[in-house]
């Protein structure tokens, strides 16, 4: 298995509230974490790193390769529940970072299935033979989507769209979705913070890269920064 990250500022923010952590065990599985900050002026940068180091050190010292998907469901909840609490407790000792919190979307892969949990409009994608979003954002403009409210052109550039709806850290509680799914030989996971997938077509993934690299995810962050790079971009890419 090989993973590959990087974030980038963009081209308007003025600090990168972004944070990632990815690594791989022993038995060649691999895993990452991608968290999207917000809130006052460094309050995402906190709630993103705390959320990112704590996540990842709860997977690296809890997972082994033979864990059933129960056992890998339950890990993930509860790393990312243990930073929600972290978070929250935090923002209420210190004023100055009332409010903020964090997106997070954190996968485990390994041959021939991945496991993904996600709070927020971090998303995960799998790029195979045709692209598939896994994840489901938590926000406004979501929910106007399932209900009909608006197409997902309407969509791509609603007003509200920056408002989500599930975040680590606003309350001692977060409600976290889990999914499986099946991984091919030649399959590619895409994890990645609004900043890009608000910046680059769906349709596009796959014309800029071929395989898992640094050189691919560079391409992707140059893409997302080229159209705009309105905010924080962050890329992870696995493939083995």
């Amino acid at each position: 298995m090989e993973i590959f990250g990087q974030t980038n500022i963009g081209l308007v923010r003025a600090t990168n509230q972004d944070s990632f952590r990815i690594g791989k065990f022993p038995g060649g599985s691999a895993w990452a974490v991608v968290c999207d900050g917000m809130g006052g002026a460094s309050g995402g940068d906190v709630a993103s790193k705390m959320a990112a180091d704590l996540i990842a050190e709860r997977i690296e010292k809890n997972y082994h390769d033979d864990m059933k998907q129960l056992s890998v469901s339950n890990l993930l909840e509860s790393a990312i529940n243990f930073a929600n609490i972290k978070i929250y407790d935090l923002a209420r000792e210190d004023l100055t970072l009332k409010g903020m919190g964090t997106t997070v979307v954190a996968a485990i892969i390994r041959e021939n299935e991945v496991f993904i949990s996600h709070a927020g409009d971090s998303r995960a994608y799998i790029i195979g033979e045709d692209i598939k979003q896994v994840t489901k954002d938590h926000s406004l403009v979501q929910e106007m989507l399932d209900r009909g409210e608006i197409t997902e052109e309407e969509a791509k550039n609603h007003p509200v769209k920056s408002y989500i709806t599930r975040a680590l850290g606003v309350s001692d509680r977060i409600n976290v979705d889990f999914t499986a799914e099946s991984f091919e030989k030649n399959d590619i996971i895409l994890l990645c913070t609004d900043g890009f997938s608000n910046s680059v077509e769906e349709d596009n993934f796959k014309k800029l890269f071929e395989n898992a690299s640094d050189e691919a995810v560079e391409k992707l962050i140059d893409e997302a920064n080229a159209n705009g790079g309105r905010d924080n971009i962050t890329v992870v890419l696995a493939s083995y």
